[in-house]
């Protein structure tokens, strides 16, 4: 249960909105209903989102979703620990490599760029931040400008949700099974 009720009556315009992610995905997504508090802000969430999902392509195919998924991981949001695992199935990331996000660094199932990635995701998520100038050398490399712009758009974008969802107590609604989603607190586990 969220900390804050959904609004008593939301517009013709954000209800049509609605309407689209119910089809995307099967049901209305819980943080866009409690955005719709604030028009302004929903209008702007939703906009951004658009653009990036047509726009997404410097990044090597499932990079962005296991990066994701791991920034979600990091900050506990169980929303979108739920929702990034069901975008990533849906990609083809397996669901042994989204278990194993919480403990990507000793894993085999990551190429060492998927490895480095994720560990600048860790140093942008982390507070303070711990980004070095070496990590965004070698993505830099890896990626390009453009790759690593997206990356570090993509890190942050998910910081901002994860919190927003987090803060606002939003739980997963089930877009897919508990076995295949890192639990909150797993990072601490695998890093002790």
């Amino acid at each position: 249960m969220a900390r804050i009720d959904p609004p008593a009556r939301i517009g013709l315009p954000v209800r049509a909105a609605l309407a689209v992610t119910r089809r995307m995905f099967g049901r209305r997504l819980d943080p866009q209903v409690l955005t719709a508090h604030h028009r302004g802000a929903f209008w702007a969430d939703l906009l951004r989102d658009g653009v990036l999902l047509r726009t997404r392509t410097a990044l090597p195919p499932g990079l962005a979703d296991l990066v994701n998924h791991r920034t979600a991981v990091v900050i506990g949001c169980p929303w979108c620990l739920d929702f990034s695992a069901m975008l990533a199935l849906r990609t083809g990331l397996t669901p042994e490599r989204l278990l194993a996000v919480p403990d990507y660094a000793r894993s085999p199932l990551f190429s060492a760029l998927e490895q480095r990635a994720m560990a600048y995701a860790d140093a942008l998520t982390a507070t303070p931040l711990t980004v070095t100038d070496e990590q965004v050398a070698e993505l830099r490399t890896d990626l390009g400008d453009a790759g690593l712009v997206e990356l570090t758009h993509l890190v942050a974008l998910e910081n901002q949700r994860s919190r927003f969802n987090h803060g606002l107590g939003i739980t997963a609604q089930g877009f897919t099974d508990a076995a295949v989603c890192a639990v909150p607190g797993a990072v601490a586990r695998a890093e002790s």
